[in-house]
């Protein structure tokens, strides 16, 4: 395997786990000097990165964005697009309060752990195919529990908690918008 395509498989599966384009450059040029120093010393590519170069690339970006802040970051945007949802319902509803149903709850629990596990596995697949992934196992899950525990409300939200609901995600979300900005420019 020549230096290009070590290149080649690193940046796309540091794409493929969600990692910023800065950083990605960041990588790529650091990886690209170990190659170019390996290569200068008599050593190949696969020395430096070892026999597997999909496990080199997806522990590279383990340690790059370790659990612990993915995890921080996935639970502040959950909470984020929680509160978007709760605003929207409020709003459409012309109501300064959501009332929330088991079937609700089942439904868009089933659907964030799903949409929260295939990211912190597998990497970002956008947010469209995640949520497609997510919608096949949710609407079974909220349909069974709207049959077998009913339609009754469990709480209602105030509009207030909602809005409130959005400050953990905001600056990731601002974060995320700035650099689809900056990567688009």
């Amino acid at each position: 395997m020549t230096n290009a395509q070590i290149l080649a498989a690193c940046r796309s599966n540091w794409e493929y786990r969600g990692i910023d384009d800065a950083s990605v450059r960041e990588m790529l040029d650091e990886l690209s000097a170990h190659l170019a120093d390996a290569e200068a010393a008599g050593r190949t590519g696969r020395d430096v990165i070892g026999h597997d170069v999909r496990t080199f690339a997806a522990a590279w970006a383990r340690a790059r964005s370790p659990l612990p802040r993915r995890v921080l970051r996935m639970v502040c945007l959950g909470a984020f697009v929680l509160g978007c949802l709760l605003m929207l319902t409020c709003l459409t509803r012309w109501t300064t309060e959501s009332v929330v149903t088991p079937g609700n709850i089942a439904f868009w629990a089933v659907l964030g752990a799903a949409t929260v596990v295939r990211e912190l596995r597998r990497g970002s697949l956008g947010m469209l195919r995640s949520w497609a992934i997510g919608l096949c196992v949710a609407l079974p899950a909220a349909i069974l529990t709207r049959h077998v525990a009913g339609d009754a409300a469990v709480l209602t939200v105030p509009l207030w908690a909602a809005a409130l609901l959005l400050l953990p995600g905001l600056p990731y979300a601002v974060a995320d918008v700035r650099a689809r900005r900056n990567g688009a420019a």
